[in-house]
């Protein structure tokens, strides 16, 4: 028996328009609901850009945004763990003195920060996934706030390269995760989807066998290896999709939809 639903956002619940069948989600998820099937969005992205998505059901679906490092629930949010202030401002440090020019957004659990002199192009990418965003200065003194990842956009052919060098400077305080498309997080050690969902399944009393979980990215592995009803997306790449167990229609064919029907 199911009783809950996780899975991301881009790539797997969004389709390459950025959007769904709403009028169709509307309607499972009240079947969803009648049979107390829990949904649980787990994505990289900020809470406020997650929520947009569901206006109608946002109270009642709980968020792990920035890979799992907040969840939200009832609109209360909840820092699973952060990133000591001293380690943000080392890696900033090391990013302003780095030959790739590289531009970050410190991402925060009250707002998403970047610099004003920032690209043009990098803070249309910030707009898109960071609703509360705010541009500062500098970074010489950090913002008041809690801090949970780094988020950067960088030519997808200095990826890999920009991924090992963050690594080998850092990686004893933090873990770097990438789509492999030019999009690298840094995150908090030992916290990801998997361990937050883990987590909340353990309070939720559920067993790993009465849930399915979505993905299409390396972001999403550690969830999908909880449990044997993993579906990675037909758009997925090839090492998601040698970890999860099924494979579920693409995102632009809805399905993550198209599996909860078959279970409904």
């Amino acid at each position: 028996m199911i009783k809950a639903i996780a899975f991301d956002m881009d790539g797997i619940f969004l389709n390459s328009n950025n959007d769904y069948d709403r009028e169709r989600f509307d309607r499972y998820y009240d079947l969803l609901t009648k049979k107390d099937i829990k949904i649980i969005v787990a994505s990289g992205n900020q809470y406020y850009q997650l929520k947009s998505f569901f206006p109608k059901q946002y109270r009642e679906i709980t968020f792990l945004s920035e890979n799992g490092a907040i969840v939200t629930s009832n609109e209360k949010m909840t820092p699973i763990s952060h990133f000591e202030n001293d380690v943000v401002q080392s890696i900033i440090a090391g990013f302003s003195n780095d030959n790739e020019k590289l531009e970050f957004a410190l991402c925060g659990v009250k707002n998403a920060y970047l610099l004003k002199n920032s690209s043009k192009n990098f803070k249309d990418f910030a707009k898109k996934y960071y609703y509360n965003l705010e541009e500062v200065e500098n970074f010489d003194t950090l913002p008041e706030d809690t801090f949970v990842k780094i988020a950067l956009e960088v030519s997808p052919i200095i990826t890999n390269k920009v991924v090992l060098k963050v690594r080998k400077k850092y990686g004893e305080y933090v873990e770097v995760v990438s789509s492999g498309h030019g999009s690298i997080d840094i995150v908090i050690p030992g916290i990801n989807k998997g361990t937050t969902l883990n987590s909340l399944l353990s309070d939720w009393e559920i067993s790993k066998d009465e849930i399915l979980v979505f993905g299409d990215s390396n972001n999403d592995i550690e969830m999908l290896s909880l449990t044997k009803n993993s579906y990675a997306m037909e758009n997925a790449n090839n090492l998601v999709k040698q970890i999860a167990v099924h494979l579920a229609p693409s995102n632009d064919n809805s399905g993550v939809m198209e599996i909860i029907k078959s279970f409904l």
